[in-house]
C-alpha cells in the first residue's frame, strides 16, 4: 500500500539536500568545535558555517545565534533566560511556552494570557491591555502549529518595544515556511527548529537580538557566549545551516485544493481559523458527527498520515487547547483535523486524500451515534 504523509508540522523528513551535507560530517567531523587542533578547527569551520546560513535565512547577525537542542529548548532558555517578574502570553501557544510559563507561575512569576477570537489571530491591544509596569517579556507565537495562522508579530513587538518590555516569538512553524527577517519583526528572541525544515531532530537555535541579556540555564563550560553550556552538535547545526539554503516556500495552492475539494464534496465542514492569514502549508478543518481521532485511523489505515493537533499534546483526552481558545465547543474540536503538507506532496496525492477523506468521513457518519442527520 502507498503511503503519503500530510503531518509535516509535527516533524518533517530529512531532505537529500540536507543528508548530503549532515552525513560527511557526522562521519568525518569528529573534532570538539573547542579544541585548538586541526580537527576542533574544523569542526569549528562547520559550526559557524551552518550558524551563518541560518542567520542569513532569519536575516540576522550569526553572532546573534546560540545553537542549541531544537524550539523547546529555545523556548525555555528565552522564557526562563530573560528572568521577567510578569510575563504576557496567548492562549494558542504550544506546550513549549505554555508549560514553561506553568513553571514560572509554580515559582511565584504572573503570567497573563491574552485570549484570542475566532480568528486565532492575536489582537495586538490585548496585549497592550496585558501590559504592566513589571512585564519582562511578551511571548507571542509567529505561526500557530495547529490552525496555521500567522500573528502580527512585528506590530506586537513594537508595542512591547515602546515600552521597554522584551519580545520573544516561538518561530518554529513560520521559518522554513513563510519568509521572516528579525529587523523586520523587530523582536528580541525567536525559536527555531530544525526537524521542521527537513533536517534532523535534536538541533535548533535561538536567536537572541545583540545586547539582549540572557541567563543561561544550563551550567558547564563557556559555549555558545556562555549562553547554552554543553559541546555543539557539529553535524546538527551543519544540518540546519543546510536547512536554511535549501528553504522553498509554498504557495498555498496544494492546501487550497484540498480544502476545496473537501469543502465541495462532504457537507457539514468547516475551516478552523482566519483564511487569510495563514501559514500556507497548514488547514484545520472540522467534520461535524465525527470523532477526528477516529478519522485519523481510518486516514492511516488507507495510507495517509494527518493527525488532530499537536503531536506535543498526542494521547490527551481533553480537546486541544487551541481550538477551544477560539471558541469552539469541546466535540467540534475533537471533530477537527488538521493537515500540514510539505515537499513530498503533489496534487495527485491532495486528490486521492480527498476521496480517501470523503469515503471515510461518510463510513463514520454512518456509524456515528452523534450524526444521524448525516444517515
Amino acid at each position: 500500500m502507498d503511503r503519503f504523509y500530510f503531518d509535516h508540522n509535527a516533524t518533517t523528513a530529512v531532505s537529500q539536500e540536507v543528508l548530503a551535507v549532515y552525513l560527511p560530517v557526522l562521519l568525518e567531523v569528529y573534532g570538539n568545535a573547542s579544541s585548538i587542533h586541526h580537527h576542533g578547527q574544523i569542526a569549528k569551520q562547520k559550526l559557524e558555517t551552518g550558524r551563518r546560513q541560518t542567520a542569513e535565512l532569519l536575516g540576522c547577525a550569526a553572532k546573534e545565534l546560540v545553537i542549541l537542542s531544537g524550539g523547546t529548548e529555545a523556548n525555555n532558555l528565552a522564557i526562563f533566560g530573560t528572568r521577567p517578574r510578569h510575563v504576557v502570553t496567548t492562549r494558542i501557544e504550544h506546550p513549549a511556552v505554555l508549560n514553561t510559563c506553568a513553571q514560572l507561575e509554580r515559582e511565584g512569576i504572573e503570567v497573563t494570557y491574552v485570549p484570542v477570537g475566532p480568528s486565532g489571530v492575536v489582537d495586538p491591544e490585548e496585549v497592550r491591555r496585558a501590559l504592566r509596569p513589571d512585564t519582562g517579556l511578551v511571548s507571542v507565537m509567529h505561526v500557530n502549529n495547529e490552525i496555521g495562522t500567522i500573528q502580527p508579530v512585528a506590530e506586537i513587538a513594537a508595542i512591547a518595544r515602546a515600552a521597554g518590555v522584551l519580545m520573544h516569538s516561538d518561530g518554529v512553524q513560520a521559518a522554513g515556511r513563510i519568509p521572516v527577517n528579525m529587523n523586520e519583526l523587530g523582536v528580541d528572541l525567536y525559536s527555531i527548529s530544525a526537524h521542521k525544515m527537513y533536517a534532523p531532530k535534536g538541533i535548533g537555535a535561538l536567536y537572541v537580538r545583540k545586547g539582549t541579556a540572557l541567563a543561561p540555564m544550563l551550567h558547564g563550560g563557556r559555549h555558545e557566549q556562555q549562553r547554552r553550556a554543553g559541546t555543539e552538535n557539529v553535524p546538527g547545526a551543519a544540518a540546519l545551516g543546510a536547512a536554511c539554503t535549501a528553504v522553498k516556500f509554498a504557495d498555498g495552492s496544494l492546501r487550497d485544493q484540498l480544502e476545496r475539494g473537501v469543502l465541495e464534496r462532504i457537507a457539514d465542514v468547516t475551516v478552523n481559523g482566519d483564511l487569510r492569514f495563514r501559514a500556507p502549508n497548514t488547514t484545520n478543518l472540522c467534520f461535524d458527527g465525527i470523532e477526528g481521532e477516529s478519522l485519523v485511523i481510518a486516514l492511516d489505515l488507507k495510507g495517509f498520515a494527518v493527525s488532530t493537533g499537536s503531536a506535543c499534546s498526542s494521547g490527551a483526552v481533553e480537546p486541544s487547547h487551541v481550538l477551544t481558545a477560539i471558541g469552539l465547543p469541546a466535540q467540534k474540536a475533537k471533530s477537527s483535523l488538521r493537515f500540514s503538507l510539505g515537499r513530498s506532496n503533489t496534487p495527485e496525492q491532495v486528490d486521492r486524500l480527498i476521496e480517501a477523506i470523503c469515503s471515510s468521513v461518510a463510513h463514520l457518519r454512518r456509524l456515528s451515534p452523534m450524526c444521524v442527520s448525516h444517515v
